[in-house]
């Protein structure tokens, strides 16, 4: 198979498998927010956050720098492999042991806090398979990782299904998460023997070596998660439950979201990593296309959100959540800048300059935490919203300065004129049929910007043809 056919693959297959996942898991959280109500829903989104600080607190940059290793020329996959999975297996254990006593501190319910100690359970079977996945990224086979994703989803919105109707409680909810991720660390553990036999390693010389380069992003994973959730922790300690959970359920549509750049990204790490120093006009490219994806995406949702966000938080939580709707739409934005500041923070880590990143991480992290710690108490999770958009905004901007200044490529997106064109033509079609029903607008909307999108050019019977064909 021709490398654009497989890329187009797996872009494909993996889009509607992650597609198929955030229905579910929007399915799933519709049932918890109507079992739970606001402030069960906010106890709920408290223990996702933790969920979240497991993963920043030993993640160790080890999965982005795997990738980036592996898919260079004449790597050593077994060696890498096997000694990535080891450190990611012992500090995962190591935060695991570590929970309880953190849990004892903390001022929350019985259930919130047991339901800590399941999520760090949860992240221990997470962490490790993720670790896996920059080999399936490098043979550009992710669908097999996005099929296993799939099951465990299922699995996991079974179980709080059977959960809510038998009134099973908020215990069981949480203990979804965990048998979702043993699944998944099952099967992929399995999947990867085809590719890399996999064998624990424990060379000390050379994780010595491995930490030097990766620490850099581990730390930032920690930065990051500072200020991608701890304003959810903020909440939970400064406000309700209640208003946790009107934030989290506008949140929780960004976050199910915010697949599409993770996935792209994913895919293309590899190809930035082979290129970017050996074919500089090729890695220009493939960026360049990335960038020319990304704004495809982002416009219509933006657009759609703006006008559809009341219907879109209706479908998620019901009307005891209609508060979240201007929240929603704050946040949306911050989702745009995700995207770009994904891509350019990537760019950094191929081109090894991922310790020009942390800086700016801190900064931005200081930023988030002193204003929600501001704003909060007076204005709750409006603050957080538009704090998190700000952010946001701060890391895409200043990671775009650093890749011109450290990789030498500049950004020159195609088509931009065309895609605001077509994205302003949907928001007039929202406009003038904003009497219609919720459903009706969302695929009306759709089909009439991908037509403006082949009118204008934007998109063409060539290009389809190129990542469909042989050569």
């Amino acid at each position: 198979m021709a490398i654009a056919r497989k890329i187009a693959y797996n872009v494909i297959f993996n889009a509607i498998t992650k597609i198929l996942s955030t229905i579910l898991a929007l399915v799933g959280i519709g049932f918890i927010t109507r079992y739970l109500g606001k402030e069960g829903f906010g106890d709920y989104s408290t223990v996702l956050a933790f969920f979240a600080f497991f993963g920043s607190v030993a993640d160790l940059g080890l999965y982005a720098i795997t990738a980036r290793d592996i898919s260079r020329a004449d790597a050593d996959e077994k060696k890498i492999l096997g000694n990535a999975f080891s450190l990611r297996l012992i500090s995962s254990i190591a935060v695991f042991l570590v929970t309880p006593i953190l849990v004892f501190f903390l001022p929350y319910s019985q259930d919130v806090k047991i339901g800590i100690l399941i999520a760090a359970a949860s992240f221990v079977f997470s962490s490790t398979y993720m670790v896996l996945n920059g080999v399936f990224q490098k043979n550009l086979a992710m669908d097999k990782v996005a099929t296993a994703e799939v099951l465990g989803k299922i699995i996991q919105i079974s179980i709080i299904i059977l959960a809510v109707r038998n009134d099973l409680g908020f215990i069981t909810i949480i203990l979804s998460i965990l048998a979702a991720m043993i699944f998944n660390f099952a099967v992929v553990l399995l999947l990867v023997q085809k590719y890399i036999p996999l064998k624990l390693q424990f060379d000390f010389v050379y994780w010595k070596k491995f930490l030097k380069e990766s620490a850099p992003l581990g730390f930032s994973a920690i930065v990051i998660f500072v200020y991608f959730k701890i304003d959810t922790i903020l909440l939970s300690v400064l406000k309700t439950n209640a208003e946790v959970g009107i934030y989290n359920a506008a949140y929780k549509v960004i976050e199910n979201l915010s697949f599409f750049p993770a996935m792209i990204i994913g895919l293309m790490f590899p190809m930035f990593s082979r290129h970017i120093f050996s074919d500089k006009k090729h890695f220009a490219h493939l960026a360049n296309e990335t960038i020319k994806v990304f704004f495809i995406i982002i416009v219509p949702l933006i657009i759609g959100t703006l006008f559809l966000s009341e219907g879109i938080i209706n479908l998620i939580g019901g009307s005891a959540f209609s508060q979240a709707a201007n929240t929603l739409r704050i946040l949306i934005f911050a989702l745009a800048f995700i995207f770009f500041g994904g891509l350019f923070n990537n760019i950094l880590i191929a081109s090894n300059n991922q310790k020009k990143m942390l800086w700016m991480l801190i900064g931005c992290a200081l930023f988030n935490v002193s204003a929600n710690l501001i704003f909060i108490p007076t204005y709750s999770y409006t603050a957080s919203a538009v704090i998190s958009t700000m952010t946001e905004f701060l890391v895409a901007f200043i990671g775009l300065v650093l890749t011109i200044k450290y990789t030498g490529f500049k950004p020159s997106p195609k088509y931009l004129l065309r895609i605001l064109f077509s994205g302003f033509a949907m928001a007039i079609f929202l406009f003038i049929f904003k009497s219609y029903s919720f459903l009706t607008l969302v695929i009306g909307s759709s089909i009439f910007y991908i037509l403006l999108l082949w009118l204008t050019r934007t998109i063409t019977i060539k290009e389809l043809r190129s990542i469909v064909s042989n050569k």
